[in-house]
């Protein structure tokens, strides 16, 4: 026997169930590939293409493509600032006005900070403009980032997240991989260790293209999951109810902070392989292409991980520990490797003083570090996969996902702001290189009892505390809920 839960939810007798209350079938033709979840999920992957992927392709040449990466990193610091702020409450906002609303508005800053940085190439005393225009990307980001993470783990089945993550994942690196060949043909012959105008100006019309793409998505409400069930999200009818959810999700799920170290760890690295490896070893053309492969590499890895985290030979909790395993192994062999050029320069050191001195592709040194890059691109998918697969086996309500995207979110860009002023400041950068690899570590330690405490065979209703929160923000028992919903469908 079972009872019906809300939002596709059934629960057994023993409150362990998940299985779909009501199917759908699905439509035909045209509309049903257009209304596919997988079709949604990659419309939301060509907006983070064309918009976060152009953005990492700049970042990812270090020094967002200028020779000193100060003003650069300064932007970014004022950028992950308001992204954490702004992210711990965007997904009370995603929630209240909806995902597509809350995506659309989330587009629109990274035509600012790009045109920013062409003000910078044209105007070198523009460093002002590009900290304020980061500021605004920040609050953007923030909710672009939750809008997209909800929907990418709402739409799949419990059974095809990763394989969900993966194409979200491979789609919008192709956008940093498309970004960084442009930069590399348009700078191929540039002395100058600044990209073109002509570059920025390229990436400044991608990125308004891509603020285009959610006015053409489909509401998430005429989504139906490849199981037949659609995807219900509940808005709360106040601002104070949605904020009560912010703090329940976290009150109701503390395992949760158990994935904060792997949270803030998940963009510290950053600062150091692109502005202190990528930017101060190599020059202008050779850090596009060293680029282009860095986000080539993070579609390779997305994919190895869905292939691991989607078996379905094996349960979802030994699933959770190889996967766990895979990218402990990766962050110990990638840091092993790196620490050996990491002994050789220092920030003082002629090569990174003389754009003259700086690595070409075509020099015999190349090929060890380029590799070293690859696999930190590698490392960086896989790591990312992870986490989002861990909060999506955490959960299946939208709602909560938004509000688990958002603390995921804000704590990653708090690590941001850390690495990034560290390099503003100089730090040093064997330093730099040390802290990201002890908060890896210390991450990957802490999630190892989430995933042995929480992660289990499949997310039942008596888990979805918000799925049973009412108007006025009470929860309400499980089987209060199933009777309810039986006594509707009778009358009904």
């Amino acid at each position: 026997m079972s009872d019906v839960g809300e939002k596709g939810y059934t629960t057994s007798d023993d409150g362990s169930g998940s299985l779909p209350a009501e199917t759908f079938e699905r439509p035909k033709g045209f509309r049903g590939v257009y209304e596919h979840p997988i079709t949604q999920v990659a419309m939301v992957g060509f907006v983070c293409f064309m918009c976060p992927g152009l953005f990492n392709a700049l970042s990812g040449m270090g020094g967002g493509g200028q020779v000193d990466a100060k003003d650069a990193d300064n932007g970014n610091v004022a950028l992950y600032s308001t992204f954490s702020v702004m992210s711990f409450f965007s997904g009370t906002i995603n929630n209240k006005i909806g995902a597509l609303r809350t995506l659309q508005i989330g587009t629109l800053g990274y035509s600012l900070y790009i045109g920013s940085l062409l003000a910078l190439n044209i105007h070198p005393g523009a460093g002002a403009f590009t900290v304020a225009a980061g500021a605004v990307l920040g609050v953007c980001a923030g909710l672009l980032w939750t809008a997209q993470g909800s929907l990418m783990l709402a739409y799949p089945t419990e059974g095809d997240k990763a394989k969900f993550i993966a194409i979200f994942w491979a789609i919008f690196n192709l956008g940093g991989v498309l970004g960084s060949a442009i930069g590399f043909g348009l700078n191929f012959h540039n002395k100058a260790g600044n990209v073109t105008n002509g570059t920025y100006t390229g990436f400044l019309v991608l990125t308004l293209i891509g603020a285009c793409i959610p006015f053409f998505m489909t509401s998430p409400k005429k989504v139906i999951r490849t199981d037949g069930t659609r995807l219900t999200i509940h808005a709360n009818p106040s601002w104070k109810v949605e904020l009560m959810g912010l703090y329940i999700a976290l009150k109701t799920d503390p395992m949760i902070l158990l994935l904060f170290p792997m949270f803030f760890a998940s963009n510290w690295f950053y600062a150091w392989q692109f502005n202190d490896f990528n930017g101060a070893l190599f020059d202008i053309r050779t850090r596009s292409l060293n680029s282009m492969v860095y986000w080539s590499a993070q579609v390779v890895g997305s994919l190895i991980m869905a292939l691991v985290l989607d078996r379905k030979s094996l349960s979802r909790r030994t699933r959770a520990f190889i996967g766990w395993f895979i990218v402990l192994v990766m962050v110990f062999v990638v840091h092993g490797w790196a620490l050996h050029y990491v002994r050789e320069y220092d920030r003082n050191s002629p090569i990174v003083l003389d754009q003259s001195l700086r690595i070409d592709f075509s020099d015999k040194q190349y090929i060890g570090r380029v590799f070293l890059y690859i696999f930190f691109g590698l490392l960086d998918a896989m790591w990312q996969t992870t986490v989002y697969w861990m909060m999506g086996a955490m959960s299946n309500d939208p709602n909560k996902l938004a509000y688990f995207i958002g603390y995921y979110k804000a704590i990653q860009s708090a690590g941001s702001v850390g690495s990034w002023r560290a390099d503003a400041v100089g730090v040093p950068m064997v330093n730099l290189f040390a802290s990201e690899w002890a908060l890896c570590a210390a991450g990957l330690l802490f999630a190892l009892p989430m995933i042995y405490l929480r992660v289990r065979p499949t997310t039942g209703l008596d888990e979805e505390v918000l799925a049973r929160m009412d108007d006025d923000g009470h929860i309400q028992p499980t089987e209060v809920v199933a009777a309810k919903l039986e006594d509707e469908k009778a009358v009904a």
